[in-house]
């Protein structure tokens, strides 16, 4: 391994593409949709796994990997001093909005649809103020005073978009912090102690629990987190070898973490070194295995899939207790469990295609026609989950 002793004179810098962050997006919104699943089904995995139980933290895996590929994709112009923050609110309102705004009709029709043919759910969880929260993606920066469950796994939407936000205060901690990795990451966990202490104090449950009820907590330390790994990572060269062997060795490490149902905390803080891992994959060349374009394109699919998954699960529950008369709480068959996996895929990947990519490109030429381009940020880089 090297070390250099300046930023700007690392041997060889993150190329522009990093294929292997953007494939494991996907093995992350699918351990959160089968954390959703193990809940429903009449399987208690438990007992032999942690697995299931330990993937719903894919979402925190999602936030570190959120502030390692923007400072990667907009490294240039942070370090230049020329980040347009018009431009770059536009190209993450369309990554985040038009996927959000299509599964959020779907839900208001599939609501809108239930309460005229009197099926069985609990309204409240469906009000106009939570609608307008959720809407704005700001349901996850108070604490919980109004249930906003139009769509649960938004509450991630509302902290990314924060994130977002603050994106300039972020990067210029990192910017300062450049030259010292270390006390970045130092300081990333310092962070995340206070907060996870704090959270405690007053709501009685841990940092990594938090969502609707102050979630936005959450990313603030995990996407400096990730800011941290990508300037370390800017320092560091592994052989080919090495960096398939740190690669294979970080994600042994967690999957065993999750097996063994280890402190939550832990599991989070050991999802960086693989997001680290997976990146200097591609500084080598090592990464062809995990740049497959079907691993790509199912990767490219991985936000569309989180968006959809509760919602396709609660319609398909909500038609089948009105088929069968009888309650909604039922758990699921083994065969509706994989029905649903395939129907949450095809759903996924419409909305990718058909709703999410054309909206995308639309929102952000009419971005490029406003606010023309001086300065672009040197790669796109590979997409987060709200990020």
């Amino acid at each position: 391994m090297k070390v250099v002793d300046q930023i700007g004179r690392e041997p060889t810098p993150f190329p522009n593409s990093l294929p292997a962050l953007t494939s494991i997006r996907f093995a992350l919104a699918l351990g959160v949709v089968l954390f959703h699943y193990q809940l429903q089904w009449p399987w208690n995995a438990m007992p032999l796994t942690g697995i299931f139980d330990r993937a719903g933290l894919g979402v925190d895996a999602f936030f570190i990997l959120s502030g390692f590929v923007l400072t990667h994709a907009y490294r240039q112009v942070l370090e230049d001093g020329q980040l347009d923050y018009r431009r770059f609110l536009a190209a993450r309102f369309a990554r985040v909005y038009p996927a959000h705004i299509a599964v959020l009709g779907f839900v208001l029709v599939m609501v809108g649809a239930g309460t005229l043919i009197g099926a069985e759910f609990d309204r409240r969880l469906y009000n106009p103020v939570g609608l307008l929260t959720t809407v704005l993606l700001v349901h996850a920066w108070l604490p919980e005073t109004v249930v906003a469950e139009w769509n649960g796994p938004s509450w991630s939407l509302s902290a990314e978009w924060f994130a977002y936000l603050a994106f300039p205060a972020f990067a210029w901690i990192g910017l300062v912090l450049a030259r010292r990795p270390w006390i970045l990451l130092a300081l990333s966990a310092l962070v995340f102690l206070v907060l996870d202490l704090a959270y405690q104090a007053v709501f009685g449950d841990l940092i990594v629990h938090a969502q609707l009820n102050m979630g936005v907590l959450r990313i603030i330390p995990e996407f400096l987190y990730g800011i941290g790994l990508y300037r370390l990572g800017q320092r560091v060269l592994f052989a080919r070898r090495q960096a398939i062997g740190a690669a294979w060795l970080s994600a042994i490490i967690l999957l065993l973490l999750m097996h063994f149902k280890a402190d939550e905390r832990v599991v989070v803080a050991a999802a960086g070194p693989l997001v680290l891992s997976l990146a200097l994959l591609s500084k080598p060349g090592a990464d062809r295995a995990v740049a497959r374009p079907w691993m790509l394109a199912a990767g490219e699919a991985s936000y569309a899939l989180y968006l959809v998954h509760m919602p396709v699960l609660i319609g398909w529950k909500g038609v089948n207790s009105a088929l069968t008369q009888r309650s909604s709480a039922y758990v699921l068959a083994w065969w509706e469990v994989a029905c649903l996996l395939f129907l949450t895929l095809v759903a996924a990947f419409a909305v990718h295609y058909l709703i999410e990519r054309p909206a995308r490109t639309w929102i952000r030429r009419g971005a490029d026609r406003l606010w023309p381009a001086t300065v672009q940020a040197k790669s796109p880089g590979p997409r987060t989950l709200g990020p």
